[in-house]
């Protein structure tokens, strides 16, 4: 029987890679303004838990969320997005 997670994934693309063990990736998120319902774009970076350094500045990755590993490290790597 497979789990499924009910745990937090977001996708976004890293923007720092300099970190050992971490990189930082920038989240998109899509909003609409509840009186005048203009939409506009909310960016957020998180720093996620890259074990083995193999993500790169530009890759489109997905993140998910996990325990804390450190003050601000709460997500980690899955893999890449097309």
């Amino acid at each position: 029987m497979d789990k499924i997670s009910k745990k937090q994934q977001l996708v976004g693309v890293v923007v720092s890679d300099k970190m050992q063990k971490t990189v930082v990736v920038k989240v998109d998120m899509r909003k609409r303004h509840s009186k005048y319902k203009k939409a506009y774009t909310v960016s957020k970076r998180f720093k996620a838990h890259d074990e083995n350094n193999d993500y790169k500045v530009g890759d489109r990755v997905t993140i998910e969320s996990i325990k804390p590993m450190s003050k601000e490290k709460m997500f980690k790597v899955i893999g890449k997005t097309n």
